[in-house]
This record gives structure tokens, sequence and C-alpha cells, in this order.
């Protein structure tokens, strides 16, 4: 007779077996209490980012004006991200038009909270929220990620490991929570990117939804919906843009979440089964947020966008389901694609991104393809913010 395992041990075994793996692995890429560090930049990539010729960066370090570059191997000038950031100030202030290097908020300008969403797992989801946070910040945003999701996957990315580094809490919902709720800057936490923070995420996130149904019995306290929006408000002059990556699943912190957005970023994988799912998805969250509507929640959007992940264009399929979802939704789905490559899935083995990676990691053409595609979603993206901004 085959002998039975009791599923609750047998889990609970498996679970401290990973993590324990898990932390030797993170003591692997960075020595105990070693912070994720970002990698310099050449100035070619730094002319890139900020729009302008690698000669006149060239120029400006002869003419020692701006920050100094560090010279690397074979004279190639390297430049940490603080510097860039202080090459943007030093060009936006001689630029005939403010705001030129520094493409932020100006005065009158609304916060933006781009909701990351989508009800199955795999979508690319918490991918998009990190490359479109990060490429943010790159560009001279004030970016702030928020980790809704209980797995905490864009937490890991950051250098964060839910069961090691959180363990006295430290997640959004401590600053959501209905008894004895935290300033959410108690909760805020600085990346090693100068102008991007985040909220990490872990297994507390998941104590909101079960404490909701209780405090929608007693009427305790303000709707759950507007908790968020609540939260965000003290640190609103804070930060350009919010990226939120919400869990998959349409609960009460993902509503919460659309309840406090400006602007919602569907990420769809275009095989059928996939766009099958989005479409209950879509049902749900309509009929959801219809109730939500109706008890004074603010359901108005800047914009709505279906970006397309894990693209293949060689795939016939695939082509056929981007074609019919662009005749069904229109200019609602971006014109830009992320493209399904290992430069992006082998970058995130080591918990990093594709804008973290040395390009000499990956051949040329490999990490170009997946570097322009994830360049012209984001840029597609911050032409969106800056449109809702009327520029």
């Amino acid at each position: 007779m085959r002998k039975q395992e009791r599923i609750d041990k047998l889990v609970g075994e498996h679970a401290e077996r990973l993590s324990e793996r898990l932390q030797a692995h993170r003591a692997q890429l960075f020595p105990p209490h070693a912070r994720k560090e970002l990698r310099k930049f050449t100035s070619g990539e730094v002319a890139a980012l900020l729009g302008v010729k690698d000669a006149y960066l060239r120029k400006l370090s002869l003419e020692n004006k701006g920050p100094q570059p560090e010279t690397g191997p074979g004279g190639r000038r390297l430049y940490a991200a603080e510097e860039i950031m202080e090459l943007r100030q030093f060009l936006d202030g001689r630029a005939k038009a403010p705001g030129t290097y520094l493409p932020g908020r100006r005065e009158g300008d609304h916060l933006q909270v781009i909701t990351v969403i989508n009800f199955k797992g795999g979508s690319g989801k918490t991918t998009t929220s990190a490359h479109l946070a990060q490429k943010c910040a790159l560009d001279g945003y004030r970016v702030l990620a928020i980790d809704l999701d209980p797995q905490a996957s864009l937490s890991a990315l950051h250098g964060f490991q839910p069961e090691f580094d959180l363990l006295d809490g430290g997640t959004l919902y401590d600053a959501i929570r209905y008894d004895n709720p935290v300033p959410i800057r108690d909760v805020i936490q600085r990346t090693y990117y100068p102008t991007l923070d985040i909220v990490p995420g872990n297994l507390d996130l998941m104590e909101f939804e079960h404490d909701t149904p209780r405090a929608l019995l007693n009427r305790d306290g303000d709707t759950f919906f507007t908790r968020i929006g609540a939260a965000l408000a003290p640190i609103e002059q804070d930060y350009d843009v919010v990226v939120v990556d919400c869990p998959p699943q349409l609960g009460f912190l993902t509503m919460s979440a659309l309840s406090a957005a400006t602007a919602v970023l569907v990420t769809v994988h275009p095989q059928m089964l996939d766009v099958m799912s989005m479409c209950q998805f879509l049902l749900m969250t309509s009929n959801l947020l219809e109730v939500v509507s109706e008890a004074g929640g603010d359901m108005t959007y800047d914009w709505l966008r279906y970006v397309v992940t894990r693209y293949e264009p060689g795939d016939g399929p695939q082509n056929q389901m981007v074609s019919f979802m662009r005749s069904l939704f229109g200019e609602h789905v971006l014109n830009h694609t992320v493209l399904k490559s290992t430069a992006i899935s082998d970058a995130g083995i080591t918990k990093q991104s594709l804008y973290e990676v040395e390009r000499s990691q990956f051949t040329r053409a490999t990490y170009d393809r997946a570097r322009e595609s994830l360049d012209a979603v984001n840029g597609e993206i911050q032409g969106l913010m800056q449109q809702a901004w009327g520029r």
C-alpha cells in the first residue's frame, strides 16, 4: 500500500528547503549585508539616454564641465547613475527649454500612478513593471515602485528577499491596514538607482484581503478602495510617477490600486488561452469597478493600454492574435511590443533587469534587439505620461 503524506508538512518542508537554497543563492550573488549596486554606464549609453552625441560628452569632459567620468579599460569613459542625473541637471540648466533633460512634473502636473495588472500569471507583468520603473529613473523621472504582489518578484529584482529582509513588516500593508497604519514614508526603501525608491512586498499583503471583509461588515474607517490613494497623498510631491505591480488576481488590493491609479497598463501574452483569460478578467474588472464607482470611487483615467509581452514576431498564431487585438481595441494596444528574449530571461536568473546587465554578457544582436524593444515600449508609455501633463 502506498504511504500517504501529510500535505501541510510536505509543503512546509519544501518551503523551508527552497528558502534555504534561495538564501544561499543570494549570499553567493551578494555577500551578507551587501546591497545591490548598479553598474556604471559607458559614455555611449549615457549619450543615448540624454539624446546627445558622445562627442559632446567628451567635449564637456575635456572642458571640465559637469560631472567627470571614470576612465576604464581601453580609455572607456564610465558614468555612475548619480553622475547621469548630475549631467541632466547641468544640461537642463543650459537648455533653451527647461525640462529638456529633466522630463518630470512641472507646477500644476499631477502625480502619475500607473497600475500594471493581469489576472493570469506569466504575462510579463513584473518584468514590465520593473523595466518601466527603471527606465523612467534612468530618464530623469523621480519614481516610486510599489510591489503589491505577495510573491514579491519585483522586490527580489531590486535586492529585497522578503523572508529575510522584511521580518518585521515593511510592505504597503503597514500603510493601508485598518488598525494603526503607519505613514508610507516608513515603508519606502531606497534602491541603487538614485531616483528610484520602492515599497517592497511579502505575504503580509494577504492580510489586507482578510481584513477588508471584516472592515466592510463592521463599517470601520474609510472604504477599502480609498486606502492606497490616501496613503500616497502625503508623498504626492516627492515623485513624478508611481508604478504599481499588482497581484495576478482581482482582489481588494488590486481594486484599491485601480482606484488610486491615473493610468492602467494591462500586460497580454498573445496566445489564445491568455487572451481568453484576459476576457474573463476584463468582465470581472468591469463589474467590480462599476460597484466601486457607484460607492464613490474615482474610475477616470488618463489612459488605458494593453501591452503585448513575450512576443515572437515569427510566430504566425501570435501575429494573428496581435492583429485580432488591434482590430478590437485600436489605439488602446501599444504600437510597440515586448519581445520574448533570452537576454531578458537570462538577466532575471541573476535578479537583474536588462538595464542592469552588461551588453557584453550576450551576443550584441540578442541584447540590442531586446533593449530596443523595451526602450520603444517604455518610450511610448512616457509619451502618454507627457500627454497627460499637456505636452
